[in-house]
């Protein structure tokens, strides 16, 4: 019998926010940086290029839900996928899927997004929630027990169920906070950046200018 979800984990609140279709360049970005062993553990084989940027380009960003954690560049350095599953006759169900690159790990990045990933879950009537992962994948799999998620191990790979309780007022109005604090954040990191590139732009006209008084000055 699938578990039902742990309580949320507790700690500083990580901005995560919703990925569209105009954040396929960085989610590429992302994925393509993973090294061959990290790939070997996000897909279950050993993707190249071409196929990660073709599971990219097909994202279904209307039906699927894709999560973000983003440093102070703007650089997607943690992602998850939730996909759903709609299948006449059965409960509505969702597959979870995370990667993390190496500089961010060890800050809980995989927990926040699966949390964040049960939430919304939750709030859209899914019922129950799972991970395929290979065996090996101890990361994924230690996110899902601490996450309350029964682990079936079969050979080289391993399954993780998690039955989720219905939505609540308390689960939607968390999801929408979180939501307008991570794209809040999002801003911020952006006019951040773009300040810093408009001040590198201001300092390089700064010096030429300084450069070709110095030469007239001969």
């Amino acid at each position: 019998m699938p578990a039902t979800p742990t309580i949320a984990r507790s700690g500083p609140m990580v901005p995560i926010r919703s990925l569209g279709a105009g954040h396929r360049a960085r989610i590429a970005a992302h994925l393509l940086d993973l090294d061959e062993h990290d790939r070997y553990l996000r897909f279950g084989y050993q993707a190249n290029d071409e196929q990660i940027e073709r599971y990219v380009e097909h994202l279904d960003f209307e039906r699927d839900e894709i999560f973000g954690i983003f440093n102070r560049r703007l650089e997607l350095i943690a992602m998850a996928h939730l996909a759903f599953i709609h299948e006449p006759g059965a409960a509505a169900g969702a597959e979870f899927g995370v990667s993390v690159l190496k500089k961010a790990r060890g800050r809980g990045f995989g927990a926040r997004l699966f949390d964040r990933a049960v939430m919304h879950a939750r709030n859209e009537g899914v019922e129950l929630m799972f991970i395929h992962a290979l065996s090996e994948n101890t990361a994924m799999i230690r996110i899902a027990r601490n996450g309350g998620a029964v682990i079936e191990r079969a050979g080289s790979e391993t399954d993780a169920y998690l039955r989720l309780p219905p939505a609540t007022l308390d689960s939607r109005v968390s999801e929408m906070v979180e939501e307008q604090v991570a794209q809040a954040d999002y801003r911020l990191k952006q006019q951040a950046r773009n300040f810093m590139a408009l001040l590198a732009q201001v300092q390089e006209i700064r010096r030429g200018a300084i450069s070709a008084r110095g030469k007239s000055g001969r």
